[in-house]
């Protein structure tokens, strides 16, 4: 009862002093509501940052070939005297070693794609042109990328293998060439490379109208045929299935290639992925928030200052009122809790107003840098703690001082 009583009376003091009271708590909610902002901040950009990265595909695996190190290399192979050499037909990815791989591996793949890339060049529907970018791609490739298809279907494994003058177009290229109109089926004249062929549209995929150059997708080998390229891939795309351990897969997916050049003089095959890289950025922008938050923390000490400073002013108005509480009875611990309490309350109300200033900025900061506001629990939480440590520590001397009060003394004071 004695610590409900030691409450109500540091309330009903702190409200006979409303601004004296207000003017204390500044520094607290000044330093709670800092930590608390620059965090949230902080956590909102790392979730965005991140969240950007696995869009782009940070679980994915890529395959690649690259030239091995000059104590690996057997005999003189196909170098120029300065620079990289160029690799042929036989040092590419081939679609036997890709079967191979989906033999061994398949229960621990959700999909593979290639691409290659044909250029730029211009689309063309009656007398309107737009800009593009033509890209040869595998059937894979849009359920492995989340490609939204609106209206028709994507590329098909038969469409490779005929070399088909088909495309999938984007619903922005659409909407300028030929809007209001049915899209599938329709020709479309591309020039590419100085070049021009007629395609076919078999599908529209969604994407942004406002970008000034859209992608448009056609088979891997007609592709291929366009721009000259020999069959075989320089890299692969590998999306491992939801329950696999992405580094263990990498990790095994770049032993298994790697011993299919065993045989090669120049080339092998890498793999790689993003998480680590992901992991690396999260690290660093939480460590940076957090020193940040420590810095405006210190605040905090300015703020705790204050607490014993107006601490100090009260027992001095009061000297009298703990001459008689004493003189009737109450002990040093009494007065000591008494004192305490009350500082504990000032720092605990100033840190829930602090709460409540860091979660406005937190709000208000993130969204100006275009991320999704995220606010941390435990951080709150840990704040409004620490307020009200801080109440304990820096009211401990002001209330070890009243409690020393002589009451003969405390009463005679004036």
């Amino acid at each position: 009862m004695l610590v409900f009583e030691n409450i109500s009376r540091a309330i009903s003091g702190l409200w006979a002093n409303k601004m004296r009271a207000l003017l204390t708590m500044l520094g607290i909610i000044i330093g709670i509501g800092s930590v608390i902002g620059i965090v949230s901040v902080g956590q909102s950009m790392t979730n965005g940052i991140s969240e950007s990265m696995r869009e782009m595909g940070v679980g994915n695996i890529t395959v690649s070939i690259e030239e091995k190190s000059d104590e690996n290399r057997q005999g003189n192979g196909n170098y120029f005297i300065f620079g990289r050499s160029q690799p042929r037909r036989e040092d590419l990815i081939s679609d036997d070693m890709i079967a191979e791989y989906r033999r061994a591996y398949g229960d621990y793949i959700s999909h593979i794609y290639r691409t290659e890339s044909v250029g730029s060049g211009r689309a063309q529907y009656s007398l309107t042109e737009e800009q593009i970018n033509a890209v040869g791609a595998g059937s894979e490739y849009a359920a492995a990328n989340g490609l939204n298809i609106l209206t028709g279907r994507f590329l098909k494994e038969d469409d490779e293998r005929r070399q088909r003058k088909v495309c999938v177009v984007s619903s922005g290229l659409c909407s300028r060439l030929m809007p209001g109109e049915d899209p599938i089926g329709k020709e479309l004249d591309l020039t590419i490379n100085g070049r021009l062929y007629v395609f076919y549209i078999v599908g529209v995929y969604e994407s942004d109208s406002a970008s000034r150059t859209q992608t448009v997708y056609m088979p891997l080998s007609t592709a291929k045929r366009i721009s000259g390229a020999d069959d075989g891939y320089q890299s692969i795309t590998v999306v491992p299935a939801a329950s696999t351990d992405t580094q263990q897969f990498t990790d095994a997916t770049e032993r298994f290639f790697a011993s299919l050049y065993s045989a090669n003089k120049n080339y092998t095959a890498s793999a790689s992925n993003m998480e680590s890289m992901v992991e690396s950025v999260t690290d660093m922008m939480t460590n940076v928030s957090l020193a940040i938050a420590v810095i405006a923390g210190i605040s905090l000490l300015v703020g705790g200052i204050g607490v014993m400073n107006i601490m100090l002013v009260s027992i001095t108005e009061r000297t009298r009122e703990i001459g008689t509480r004493k003189a009737l009875g109450a002990t040093n611990g009494t007065i000591m809790m008494q004192f305490i309490t009350e500082s504990v309350i000032i720092c605990a109300i100033g840190g829930l107003m602090g709460v409540g200033v860091g979660l406005i900025i937190g709000n208000v900061g993130a969204n100006l840098l275009g991320y999704s506001a995220a606010v941390s629990l435990p951080t709150i939480m840990a704040a409004v703690r620490f307020s009200m440590a801080i109440g304990v520590f820096f009211g401990f001397y002001p209330a070890g001082k009243a409690a020393r009060l002589n009451p003969i003394d405390a009463l005679r004071y004036e």
